[in-house]
């Protein structure tokens, strides 16, 4: 009998796959990685038994997610297309890595997912998968043709686990899908699929609205070292915390208490469909603002110039699932060459959706207020900026010889 190891959630579709694969004459294991998500692991433990695998696998990587995957993300800078903060993309690879990892111990020649061919998971859980092990064999029930003629939709999935006998949650009437992690809550499908439609107050399940967070803003500072966050402190009751997941962990409630972090978007999917998603990334969003903000006062401008190029390809290779490839090696190299002096405190104002940068300081500063200031002359000569100036307006004077050669004038362009 062959053995599969399953990446298995306990939801709908993974709970129907693990019942379909045995009764299509696999060993199942299901793996399960705790990444945040707030699931009852015992529970999971025993439905999956009860469905029949063979053996199930919990292990926390919490804070592998954190140390390996959300920092380095936050060093880049990774924002897809602007806004969104990879919640899903950046823990994809890590159970993808896990699964590998199950099947080399337990001699399973196979791995299945539940993501469905019209989406990005697929996609990142099979690179993952084939980067790891290039002799891994592959079974995504989803674009199997057996599978997809049997289930045709959330009905037939439902129907199915009634006839196995098989306990869900799901039901008809929940109009959407969720997926939840340490770094984020996604909402998708259903009603949300209507770009137009505003999305219901029920919907956020992290995070208060605004209108309901604190009247009384939160103060707090978060210490970086190369570009990592070290510590967070509290200044509102004197709260710290230094340890990676516990920091994180507590910017989520901050942020969540806050009211920060909801992302409402269309973007483009990897497969080339635009969706919606909406999105709930308290922490993230935290960290995100604070080590930007740093960076503005302790990264060289060329430096920055050169990474701010790499930052949205660095996200675009996180989104399309090529966390293991050499171009990754070859960004997260330069990223962190770009690091090595981001030292520093920020000061951070967290108050009904917001956060406002109050100050910053670092050892590493490469501001000087001497040349800074309109007041002090600092050593800087003001008579250097004519020559500056008359260089920098050589190639506008030579445009506007031409344009005005061919009776044109550059104010034309400009009506």
């Amino acid at each position: 009998m062959s053995r599969i190891v399953l990446a298995y959630s306990g939801g709908l579709d993974t709970s129907v796959i693990l019942k379909w694969l045995v009764d299509q004459g696999y060993e199942v294991i299901a793996y399960t990685a705790n990444i945040g998500q707030p699931d009852d692991f015992e529970e999971i433990r025993t439905k999956a038994l009860k469905t029949g695998a063979s053996k199930v696998i919990i292990e926390d990587r919490r804070e592998e997610l954190v140390t390996d995957f959300i920092f380095p993300a936050i060093k880049a800078n990774a924002i897809y297309e602007g806004r969104y903060l990879l919640g899903t993309a950046l823990a994809r690879p890590l159970i993808a890595k896990g699964q590998i990892e199950v099947a080399k111990r337990e001699g399973a020649d196979y791995v299945a997912h539940g993501a469905t061919g019209k989406g990005n998971d697929q996609v990142r859980f099979e690179l993952s998968y084939y980067a790891l092990n290039p002799l891994i064999k592959v079974i995504s029930p989803w674009k199997n043709p057996a599978f997809l003629a049997r289930f045709k939709g959330r009905p037939d999935l439902i129907e199915y686990c009634q006839q196995k006998n098989i306990n869900i949650k799901a039901s008809l009437e929940k109009s959407y899908s969720e997926d939840a992690n340490l770094i984020h809550i996604s909402h998708e499908s259903g009603i949300l699929e209507d770009p137009s439609a505003f999305v219901p107050e029920h919907v956020y399940s992290w995070t208060r609205s605004p209108k309901e967070a604190p009247n009384q803003e939160t103060i707090i500072e978060i210490h970086f070292k190369d570009g990592i966050p070290v510590k967070v402190v509290d200044q509102t009751n004197g709260v710290e915390k230094t340890k990676p997941l516990e920091l994180f962990m507590y910017l989520n409630y901050l942020g969540a208490e806050n009211g920060i972090g909801r992302v409402d978007m269309v973007e483009n999917r990897f497969v080339g469909i635009k969706s919606r998603g909406v999105y709930e990334s308290p922490g993230m969003t935290i960290l995100h603002i604070a080590h930007r903000d740093l960076e503005g006062i302790a990264m060289d401008r060329e430096v920055m110039r050169l990474r701010d190029m790499l930052s949205p390809k660095f996200a675009e290779l996180v989104y399309y699932g090529f966390w293991y490839s050499p171009e990754m090696d070859f960004l997260m190299a330069a990223i962190n060459k770009s690091q090595e002096l981001i030292d520093g405190v920020v000061y951070l104002s967290l108050y009904k959706g917001n956060v406002q940068v109050l100050g910053r300081q670092s050892p590493t500063s490469l501001y000087d207020q001497a040349l800074a200031s309109m007041d002090i002359e600092g050593g800087f000569n003001q008579l250097d900026s004519i020559g500056f100036i008359n260089l920098n307006a050589i190639r506008l004077k030579a445009h506007n010889a031409i344009m005005t050669s061919r009776g044109r004038k550059i104010t034309d362009f400009l009506k």
